[in-house]
């Protein structure tokens, strides 16, 4: 059975819209769905898997703790977040959806 990962896109999404499509005991796949959200200010997310995130739609920027500038993400561009490398979503663009596929792993 096939799936269409821009189907049923809310129309409003007061807060990021994230979904599990698959998932193991050691891999979960997620369609994030970003509307101009960004991390709580002073919050960094500190995960205990490693993260592979790509950004299919929209743009975003990630800061790492300790690293200068954040890391600005368009169409296509991933990167790899190791566990434990604290980091924090600084902003998304606020006129169009930024839809992100994440790989969580161990």
């Amino acid at each position: 059975m096939t799936a269409n990962l821009f189907a049923a896109i809310p129309d409003k999404l007061p807060d990021e819209a994230v979904a599990t499509l698959a998932a193991s005991n050691h891999v979960r796949i997620e369609l994030i769905v970003s509307r101009g959200h960004a991390s709580p200010p002073g919050f960094w997310y500190d995960q205990n898997e490693d993260e592979w995130v790509a950004v299919l739609q929209g743009e975003a920027e990630i800061a790492f703790e300790g690293q200068g500038q954040p890391v600005h993400l368009e169409p296509g561009d991933h990167l790899l977040i190791e566990a434990h490398r604290r980091h924090r979503v600084v902003s998304t663009a606020p006129d169009q959806d930024t839809i992100w596929l994440a790989v969580f792993f161990r």
